[in-house]
């Protein structure tokens, strides 16, 4: 009886001592993942832009950055976003900064220009040349990107407006970028101009108000996180 006694205690520690090696091992192991994302570093994601990047005319909390910024904070994105945006800015101009705008630190980046070369009748075909060349510098470093459209207005005519509103898709196809069609878009889209104009826009009917960015942010940041997703996988 004491023989069996101790050969059932003896397999029970045994079966005891496994089950708990097995345990601790998934325990060290769920803490090390866990310990592993929370240290990682968080993704910088460049926007590189104009005015309506920039914040014109805005507070600095109520500008496109910032607000995309308490965006992904709140959603528990570990971005960061630096605003390169320069007001007046043209798509040559973009160009011209995008090298010393991809840091080594940069992970993504957003692109967003354009408006003012259709502001100023530039030809389309030079405005998808220089968008062209900043994507095509992105690619050399790897560097995953979110194209952001703008609607050319109407004022040159239809076939000016096709060949410009036609810039964005086409790269984001050559390039294999994301593509968010317009920055304006959700606010452009709404049925009531005239109201759109009065409580979202600022008085020069160009550049949005605090929540005219709010509701482009909401629009925009799920693509944004698509970009993160990109970024991240690319690490």
């Amino acid at each position: 009886m004491n023989f069996l006694k101790m050969q059932f205690h003896t397999r029970y520690g045994v079966i005891t001592l496994s089950r708990n090696l097995s345990l601790a091992f998934v325990v060290i192991f769920a803490t090390f993942s866990l310990g592993h994302r929370a240290s990682a570093e968080p993704i910088t994601i460049a926007a590189l832009g104009d005015s309506l990047v920039h914040g014109y005319g805005l507070v600095p909390e109520n500008g496109f950055v910032p607000q995309l910024q308490s965006w992904l904070d709140a959603q528990g994105v570990a971005a960061i976003v630096t605003n390169a945006g320069v007001s007046g800015d043209t798509t040559a101009g973009g160009l011209s900064r995008v090298h010393w705008t991809l840091t080594p630190e940069v992970d993504a980046l957003i692109v967003s220009l354009g408006g003012n070369d259709a502001l100023r009748g530039l030809d389309p075909a030079v405005s998808r040349e220089n968008l062209r060349g900043i994507l095509q510098v992105a690619a050399q470093k790897d560097i995953p990107v979110l194209l952001v459209g703008i609607a050319a207005p109407a004022n040159y005519g239809d076939g000016y407006k096709s060949d410009f509103d036609a810039i964005y898709p086409t790269l984001a196809s050559e390039f294999d970028t994301l593509l968010y069609p317009s920055f304006l878009g959700v606010l452009l889209s709404r049925p009531d101009r005239a109201a759109t104009l009065r409580n979202l826009m600022q008085n020069d009917a160009i550049h949005p108000n605090a929540k005219g960015v709010a509701l482009i942010v909401d629009d925009i940041a799920p693509s944004v996180t698509q970009l993160y997703d990109r970024a991240t996988a690319a690490q």
